[in-house]
């Protein structure tokens, strides 16, 4: 386990001895994020602008499961990523759907597998248009949808539990 004396910096290089360490827990906009116990394996999750979510267990009613969240926040990211360029060619009130899915390894408790389909309909666009439009799309989501590069180039993670040395 990494420990916070030894914790990476935000590139993944330990920082150099005596340099200020970021803080692990900053967000953008200086969200602060963090969860509540709210009974037997479920929890809230709440932000420092109001939002909420609730968590449990698969198959609990009215919540996400992490997993789940983690497949929501890539869709969510990728339509995020995507909005501008849908909107400028198919105007302010198109439809996008975006289904997420990935089943879980038999055995090693992860994700091997995430994947998206974004649902738009795109038949009034000609050919060459809807062609330029998914060219478009496809690179506003590989080079701004934080969550799919954070899935693909693989991030770490460090847990402390408070009063642990």
């Amino acid at each position: 386990m990494t420990t916070d004396q030894d914790a990476p910096d935000v590139a993944g290089s330990p920082a150099p001895t005596g340099a200020a360490t970021p803080d692990p827990l900053a967000n953008a906009g200086d969200t602060e994020l963090w969860l509540e116990r709210t009974g037997k394996r479920q929890y809230v999750g709440r932000s420092s602008r109001g939002a909420q979510v609730r968590i449990g267990s698969v198959g609990d009613p009215e919540a996400f499961s992490p997993g789940e969240l983690l497949k929501i926040a890539l869709g969510a990211c990728s339509g995020l990523s995507a909005d501008a360029a849908l909107v400028h060619r198919l105007g302010d009130d198109v439809r996008v759907t975006i289904r997420v899915g990935g089943a879980t390894h038999p055995t090693e408790d992860r994700y091997p597998a995430l994947a998206e389909v974004m649902e738009v309909d795109l038949s009034g666009l000609d050919d060459a248009t809807r062609d330029r439009l998914l060219t478009v799309v496809h690179r506003a989501v590989d080079q701004h949808c934080t969550v799919g590069r954070t899935l693909e180039h693989g991030a770490t993670t460090t847990l402390t539990v408070s009063g642990e040395r």
